[in-house]
Protein backbone atom coordinates (compact mmCIF):
# COMPACT_ATOMS: atom_id res chain seq x y z
CA UNK A 1 0.00 0.00 0.00
CA UNK A 2 1.13 3.52 -0.85
CA UNK A 3 -0.32 6.29 1.26
CA UNK A 4 0.08 10.05 0.73
CA UNK A 5 -1.18 12.32 3.49
CA UNK A 6 -1.63 16.10 3.26
CA UNK A 7 1.14 16.56 0.67
CA UNK A 8 2.14 20.11 -0.27
CA UNK A 9 5.06 20.97 -2.52
CA UNK A 10 6.10 24.56 -3.28
CA UNK A 11 8.63 26.26 -5.48
CA UNK A 12 9.40 29.44 -3.61
CA UNK A 13 6.06 30.73 -2.42
CA UNK A 14 4.12 29.04 -5.24
CA UNK A 15 2.41 25.73 -4.37
CA UNK A 16 2.49 23.20 -7.23
CA UNK A 17 0.38 20.72 -5.29
CA UNK A 18 -1.58 21.49 -2.13
CA UNK A 19 -2.90 19.33 0.73
CA UNK A 20 -3.16 16.13 -1.34
CA UNK A 21 -4.14 12.90 0.36
CA UNK A 22 -4.61 9.66 -1.58
CA UNK A 23 -4.07 5.93 -1.22
CA UNK A 24 -2.89 3.46 -3.85
CA UNK A 25 -3.57 -0.23 -3.30
CA UNK A 26 -1.41 -3.01 -4.78
CA UNK A 27 -2.75 -5.15 -7.59
CA UNK A 28 -4.42 -2.18 -9.29
CA UNK A 29 -3.54 0.41 -11.94
CA UNK A 30 -3.88 3.98 -10.67
CA UNK A 31 -3.83 6.73 -13.32
CA UNK A 32 -3.58 10.47 -12.69
CA UNK A 33 -5.23 12.80 -15.20
CA UNK A 34 -5.77 16.54 -15.44
CA UNK A 35 -5.10 19.58 -17.62
CA UNK A 36 -1.63 21.06 -18.16
CA UNK A 37 -0.30 22.63 -14.99
CA UNK A 38 -2.56 20.57 -12.72
CA UNK A 39 0.41 19.19 -10.73
CA UNK A 40 0.33 15.62 -12.06
CA UNK A 41 4.07 15.19 -12.67
CA UNK A 42 4.90 16.94 -9.41
CA UNK A 43 2.70 14.49 -7.51
CA UNK A 44 4.32 11.49 -9.23
CA UNK A 45 7.79 12.80 -8.34
CA UNK A 46 6.80 13.33 -4.70
CA UNK A 47 5.28 9.82 -4.50
CA UNK A 48 8.50 8.38 -5.96
CA UNK A 49 10.69 10.44 -3.58
CA UNK A 50 12.28 12.36 -6.43
CA UNK A 51 10.97 15.51 -4.72
CA UNK A 52 10.57 16.11 -0.99
CA UNK A 53 7.34 17.83 0.07
CA UNK A 54 7.36 20.76 2.47
CA UNK A 55 4.42 19.27 4.37
CA UNK A 56 2.82 15.85 4.62
CA UNK A 57 4.15 12.32 4.32
CA UNK A 58 4.42 9.51 1.78
CA UNK A 59 4.46 5.99 3.19
CA UNK A 60 5.27 2.69 1.55
CA UNK A 61 3.67 -0.04 3.67
CA UNK A 62 3.47 2.28 6.69
CA UNK A 63 7.15 3.31 6.39
CA UNK A 64 7.86 6.96 5.66
CA UNK A 65 9.94 7.09 2.46
CA UNK A 66 12.04 9.87 4.00
CA UNK A 67 13.54 7.17 6.23
CA UNK A 68 14.23 4.64 3.45
CA UNK A 69 17.80 4.00 2.31
CA UNK A 70 18.26 4.82 -1.37
CA UNK A 71 19.99 1.50 -2.08
CA UNK A 72 17.05 -0.45 -0.64
CA UNK A 73 14.48 1.76 -2.35
CA UNK A 74 16.14 1.32 -5.74
CA UNK A 75 15.53 -2.43 -5.60
CA UNK A 76 11.76 -2.04 -5.42
CA UNK A 77 10.88 1.40 -6.77
CA UNK A 78 11.25 2.23 -10.46
CA UNK A 79 10.38 5.43 -12.32
CA UNK A 80 9.79 5.88 -16.04
CA UNK A 81 10.05 9.53 -17.04
CA UNK A 82 9.04 11.06 -20.35
CA UNK A 83 12.52 10.60 -21.83
CA UNK A 84 16.04 9.59 -20.85
CA UNK A 85 19.16 11.10 -22.37
CA UNK A 86 22.31 9.02 -22.79
CA UNK A 87 25.35 11.24 -23.34
CA UNK A 88 27.75 8.49 -24.47
CA UNK A 89 27.44 5.42 -26.71
CA UNK A 90 25.72 2.41 -25.14
CA UNK A 91 24.15 -0.60 -26.75
CA UNK A 92 20.46 -1.23 -26.17
CA UNK A 93 21.28 -4.22 -23.97
CA UNK A 94 23.58 -2.08 -21.83
CA UNK A 95 20.78 0.47 -21.36
CA UNK A 96 18.32 -2.24 -20.31
CA UNK A 97 20.91 -3.72 -17.94
CA UNK A 98 21.00 -0.34 -16.16
CA UNK A 99 17.70 -1.36 -14.59
CA UNK A 100 19.49 -4.23 -12.84
CA UNK A 101 22.27 -2.08 -11.33
CA UNK A 102 20.67 -1.96 -7.84
CA UNK A 103 20.65 -5.78 -7.72
CA UNK A 104 24.31 -6.65 -8.31
CA UNK A 105 27.80 -5.50 -7.37
CA UNK A 106 30.64 -5.30 -9.87
CA UNK A 107 29.01 -7.32 -12.63
CA UNK A 108 25.61 -8.85 -13.46
CA UNK A 109 24.93 -12.46 -12.55
CA UNK A 110 23.08 -15.17 -14.48
CA UNK A 111 19.69 -14.07 -13.08
CA UNK A 112 20.30 -10.46 -14.14
CA UNK A 113 21.21 -11.61 -17.65
CA UNK A 114 18.10 -13.81 -17.79
CA UNK A 115 15.83 -11.01 -16.61
CA UNK A 116 17.26 -8.64 -19.23
CA UNK A 117 16.54 -11.28 -21.89
CA UNK A 118 12.96 -11.62 -20.61
CA UNK A 119 12.10 -7.92 -20.47
CA UNK A 120 13.66 -7.23 -23.86
CA UNK A 121 11.55 -9.99 -25.38
CA UNK A 122 8.49 -8.74 -23.48
CA UNK A 123 8.81 -5.27 -25.02
CA UNK A 124 9.87 -6.52 -28.48
CA UNK A 125 13.31 -4.87 -28.47
CA UNK A 126 15.47 -7.99 -28.66
CA UNK A 127 16.26 -7.19 -32.30
CA UNK A 128 17.98 -3.97 -31.12
CA UNK A 129 20.33 -5.76 -28.68
CA UNK A 130 23.61 -4.58 -30.22
CA UNK A 131 22.33 -1.30 -31.68
CA UNK A 132 23.68 2.02 -30.41
CA UNK A 133 20.86 3.40 -28.27
CA UNK A 134 21.39 6.88 -29.76
CA UNK A 135 20.54 5.61 -33.26
CA UNK A 136 17.01 4.59 -32.27
CA UNK A 137 13.88 6.61 -32.96
CA UNK A 138 12.03 8.28 -30.09
CA UNK A 139 9.45 5.51 -29.94
CA UNK A 140 12.08 2.78 -30.04
CA UNK A 141 14.01 4.47 -27.23
CA UNK A 142 10.88 4.64 -25.13
CA UNK A 143 10.24 0.92 -25.59
CA UNK A 144 13.83 0.22 -24.52
CA UNK A 145 13.26 2.33 -21.43
CA UNK A 146 10.10 0.37 -20.59
CA UNK A 147 12.29 -2.73 -20.60
CA UNK A 148 14.95 -1.00 -18.45
CA UNK A 149 12.43 0.15 -15.85
CA UNK A 150 10.54 -3.13 -15.67
CA UNK A 151 13.87 -4.94 -15.43
CA UNK A 152 14.47 -3.10 -12.17
CA UNK A 153 11.34 -4.68 -10.64
CA UNK A 154 11.12 -7.91 -12.66
CA UNK A 155 11.39 -11.30 -11.02
CA UNK A 156 12.86 -14.35 -12.66
CA UNK A 157 10.23 -16.44 -14.43
CA UNK A 158 8.31 -13.94 -16.59
CA UNK A 159 6.91 -12.07 -13.56
CA UNK A 160 4.24 -14.72 -12.90
CA UNK A 161 2.63 -13.94 -9.52
CA UNK A 162 3.30 -16.59 -6.92
CA UNK A 163 1.41 -17.70 -3.84
CA UNK A 164 3.90 -15.92 -1.57
CA UNK A 165 3.69 -12.52 -3.32
CA UNK A 166 1.48 -11.17 -0.53
CA UNK A 167 4.31 -11.85 1.94
CA UNK A 168 6.96 -9.97 -0.07
CA UNK A 169 7.61 -6.22 0.16
CA UNK A 170 5.65 -4.29 -2.45
CA UNK A 171 7.25 -3.16 -5.69
CA UNK A 172 6.42 0.40 -6.77
CA UNK A 173 6.19 1.47 -10.42
CA UNK A 174 5.78 5.16 -11.34
CA UNK A 175 5.05 6.28 -14.90
CA UNK A 176 5.29 9.97 -15.82
CA UNK A 177 3.59 10.43 -19.21
CA UNK A 178 5.03 7.14 -20.52
CA UNK A 179 3.25 7.24 -23.90
CA UNK A 180 5.32 10.10 -25.31
CA UNK A 181 6.75 9.26 -28.76
CA UNK A 182 4.66 6.09 -29.18
CA UNK A 183 2.27 5.44 -32.03
CA UNK A 184 -1.24 4.26 -31.19
CA UNK A 185 -0.42 0.54 -31.57
CA UNK A 186 2.47 0.76 -29.13
CA UNK A 187 0.47 2.94 -26.74
CA UNK A 188 -2.21 0.28 -26.46
CA UNK A 189 0.37 -2.52 -26.30
CA UNK A 190 2.22 -0.73 -23.51
CA UNK A 191 -0.96 -0.11 -21.51
CA UNK A 192 -1.92 -3.79 -21.81
CA UNK A 193 1.49 -4.84 -20.52
CA UNK A 194 1.41 -2.35 -17.66
CA UNK A 195 -2.10 -3.53 -16.85
CA UNK A 196 -0.88 -7.14 -16.68
CA UNK A 197 2.17 -6.26 -14.57
CA UNK A 198 0.02 -4.19 -12.21
CA UNK A 199 -2.26 -7.15 -11.50
CA UNK A 200 0.45 -8.75 -9.35
CA UNK A 201 -0.66 -8.55 -5.69
CA UNK A 202 2.66 -7.03 -4.58
CA UNK A 203 2.85 -4.27 -7.24
CA UNK A 204 1.66 -0.67 -6.77
CA UNK A 205 1.48 1.19 -10.10
CA UNK A 206 0.80 4.92 -10.41
CA UNK A 207 0.96 6.71 -13.76
CA UNK A 208 0.22 10.02 -15.46
CA UNK A 209 -1.57 9.94 -18.82
CA UNK A 210 -3.20 12.59 -20.99
CA UNK A 211 -5.52 10.38 -23.03
CA UNK A 212 -8.81 10.14 -21.13
CA UNK A 213 -9.96 7.19 -23.21
CA UNK A 214 -6.87 5.17 -22.32
CA UNK A 215 -7.38 6.10 -18.67
CA UNK A 216 -11.03 5.03 -18.88
CA UNK A 217 -10.15 1.74 -20.52
CA UNK A 218 -7.25 0.60 -18.36
CA UNK A 219 -7.41 2.27 -14.92
CA UNK A 220 -8.83 0.71 -11.77
CA UNK A 221 -8.62 4.08 -10.03
CA UNK A 222 -8.47 7.52 -11.62
CA UNK A 223 -7.21 10.58 -9.75
CA UNK A 224 -8.41 13.78 -11.40
CA UNK A 225 -6.31 16.85 -10.59
CA UNK A 226 -6.74 20.53 -11.31
CA UNK A 227 -4.89 23.59 -10.02
CA UNK A 228 -2.65 21.51 -7.78
CA UNK A 229 -5.45 19.69 -5.98
CA UNK A 230 -7.32 16.41 -6.26
CA UNK A 231 -10.76 17.04 -7.72
CA UNK A 232 -12.06 13.46 -7.65
CA UNK A 233 -10.88 9.90 -7.03
CA UNK A 234 -12.62 6.68 -7.98
CA UNK A 235 -13.42 4.33 -10.82
CA UNK A 236 -13.48 5.69 -14.39
CA UNK A 237 -17.27 5.79 -14.36
CA UNK A 238 -17.28 7.69 -11.07
CA UNK A 239 -14.65 10.27 -12.04
CA UNK A 240 -15.22 10.88 -15.75
CA UNK A 241 -18.52 12.72 -15.61
CA UNK A 242 -19.56 15.43 -18.04
CA UNK A 243 -19.47 18.12 -15.36
CA UNK A 244 -15.98 17.24 -14.12
CA UNK A 245 -14.53 17.03 -17.63
CA UNK A 246 -16.13 20.33 -18.57
CA UNK A 247 -14.91 22.08 -15.41
CA UNK A 248 -11.35 20.67 -15.50
CA UNK A 249 -10.56 20.55 -19.22
CA UNK A 250 -12.90 23.17 -20.69
CA UNK A 251 -14.31 20.82 -23.33
CA UNK A 252 -17.75 19.33 -23.86
CA UNK A 253 -17.70 15.50 -23.76
CA UNK A 254 -20.06 12.99 -25.31
CA UNK A 255 -20.11 9.38 -24.14
CA UNK A 256 -20.25 6.61 -26.72
CA UNK A 257 -20.76 2.94 -25.77
CA UNK A 258 -17.95 0.64 -26.92
CA UNK A 259 -16.81 -2.94 -26.41
CA UNK A 260 -14.05 -1.76 -24.06
CA UNK A 261 -16.46 0.30 -21.96
CA UNK A 262 -16.56 4.07 -21.69
CA UNK A 263 -15.48 6.07 -24.76
CA UNK A 264 -15.35 9.86 -24.89
CA UNK A 265 -15.72 12.17 -27.86
CA UNK A 266 -15.06 15.90 -27.45
CA UNK A 267 -16.84 18.77 -29.19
Amino acid sequence: MLQATNITFRVGAKPLISAISASFAPGKLHLIIGPNGAGKSTLIKVLARLLRPQTGAVKYEQIDVRDAAEADLAKRRAVLSQAIEVAFPLTVREVVMMGRYPHFGSRPGPIDEKIVDEVMAHFDVTEFTDRDYQTLSGGERQRVNFARVLGQLWRDGMNVPGDDDHEKPCRYLFLDEPLTFLDIRHQIDFMKKVRSFSDAPDVVTVGVVHDLNLAARFADQIILMNLGRVVATGSPAEVLTADRIRDSFGVEPSFVPSQSGLYLVFD
